[in-house]
């Protein structure tokens, strides 16, 4: 019927749309991503003949002045340290983590500090301008200088943009904003994908260093479409168990410095407040050395962390388990074949349980040897001495290949008091240039289990 309003399929993913519902994404892929909305109303039929557009002039890239861009300390080191070194005028941050994680607690504490130096607003879809202020009174900020608004129409906010002028703007949250051009309901992709292009457009016009809080799916992922993740500058998630009181920002994305930079902060009665030593809560403090426990010294970013390792090794029966909680847990399968295969440890009646302290997700292959290491530790219910480290990568042919930025790992295993350390042969010093640290250098995995034998 002509009256009747049409629909159109969106991809939550891409952005694509599709006439109809279809089970897998025709221009992306992905399966059961199609959702339904109005379609929206289109710009008229264009003209057959248009006339060319002139070119505009080009430049060689050596000749092109590429000076360092100028940043601001948000006065939280560690949100900073994610940053690159502070926020930098016309760029645009999107930040996800899941519901009651600190994503507003952290942005209005950032929002208070950089009050005293430049003109800030935060700008809240999801609360009123008394919960914003209820909130800032319990974390004990001032906010004389923080300007605030209550509103979700996208129109108004950048005519209060417009003339406010500040230097730092939070939009709390994407998902909540809608613009009038639109007639799709506030969260959609065309809804998302529209406001957050507008605001950026602003933000690099008019050099206001742009904030963007953004929804997460039950998968953890950012809500919305992908292109929302291209079109900003930095990406960064809030990770963390909501029960305990340790947060992790970590960077995914970002034009203005390095990626996978994490900071760590405490949750407490005045706000999150950044940790110095992170190593602290990514260590188990047992009275004396437990089979099945192994420290890792890993990297996030330009920062070495100490991680404990914890691995259980229990009867399965004929159907054994194996699961690990912040690794890889088919690269954990892989381990298990190479461990038996080329070290003579047996696990395939056993059930063989995996976890990584303080919530941390571990992404690098260079936890292998110290994953091995707590494993036969638990299997054979002997623990590694006190002070113990380990890392580096495991082959399939039972090499252990080295981990990049080694003697960085091993200072901060001496700096913080280890004293026995088995890492690859690569990574190994030529001199002692750390006191107090017996390096033990490996080649193959049986080297490294024959070592931690006689230890």
């Amino acid at each position: 019927m002509r009256g009747m309003a049409k629909s159109v399929y969106t991809c939550r993913e891409c952005g694509g749309s599709s006439p109809k519902w279809l089970g897998k994404c025709p221009h992306c892929e992905a399966w059961n991503t199609l959702d339904e909305g109005p379609a929206e109303p289109g710009a008229g039929a264009r003209k057959r003949f248009q006339p060319l557009a002139r070119a505009q002039p080009v430049a060689t890239l050596s000749e092109i002045d590429a000076a360092d861009v100028q940043r601001t300390p948000t006065g939280l080191a560690e949100l900073d340290r994610v940053l690159g070194g502070g926020i930098v005028p016309g760029g645009v941050v999107l930040i996800g983590g899941d519901p009651g994680i600190g994503k507003s607690t952290l942005l209005l504490q950032a929002l208070d500090a950089l009050s005293a130096q430049m003109k800030v607003l935060y700008v809240t879809g999801e609360e009123s301008g008394a919960q914003v202020a209820l909130r800032a009174r319990r974390l004990g900020l001032a906010g004389q200088g923080v300007r605030v608004q209550a509103e979700i129409n996208l129109e108004r906010i950048l005519a209060t943009i417009a003339a406010e002028r500040p230097a730092f703007c939070v939009i709390d949250s994407i998902q909540t904003l809608y613009s009038e051009q639109l007639a799709s309901a506030p969260g959609s992709v065309a809804q998302v994908r529209e406001c957050a292009a507008q605001l950026t457009r602003v933000a690099k016009t008019s050099g206001c260093s742009l904030v963007l809080v953004g929804h997460v799916t039950k998968e953890g992922a950012l809500a919305g479409p992908r292109v929302l993740e291209h079109i900003v500058d930095t990406v960064l998630y809030f990770e963390g168990d909501t029960h305990s009181s340790f947060r992790l920002v970590r960077a995914i994305k970002n034009r203005f410095g390095a990626v996978n930079e994490i900071g760590v902060f405490a949750m407490t009665e005045k706000g999150l407040k950044g940790v110095g030593n992170p190593s602290a809560i990514f260590l188990s403090t047992h009275g004396a050395p437990v089979p099945g426990s192994c420290v890792l010294v890993t990297l996030e970013g330009t920062r070495p962390l100490l991680v404990e390792i914890q691995a259980l090794v229990d009867g399965g029966g004929g159907s054994p388990r194996r699961l690990s909680v912040g690794l890889d847990r088919d690269r954990l399968a892989m381990l298990l074949a190479v461990l038996h295969r080329h070290a003579g440890v047996a696990c395939m009646d056993q059930d063989v349980f995996v976890n990584a302290v303080g919530g941390v997700r571990i992404g690098e292959p260079a936890a292998d040897l110290a994953v091995l290491l707590a494993i036969q530790s638990s299997l054979r219910g002997r623990a590694l001495p006190r002070g113990f480290i380990a890392f580096g990568e495991v082959g399939l042919a039972g090499e252990v290949r080295p981990a990049p930025r080694g003697q960085e790992r091993l200072r901060e295993a001496a700096k913080l008091g280890f004293g026995i350390a088995v890492v690859p042969k690569a990574n190994a010093p030529k001199k002692a240039l750390f006191e107090g640290l017996e390096i033990h250098a490996v080649e193959r995995i049986e080297q490294a289990m024959e070592i931690v034998r006689g230890l």
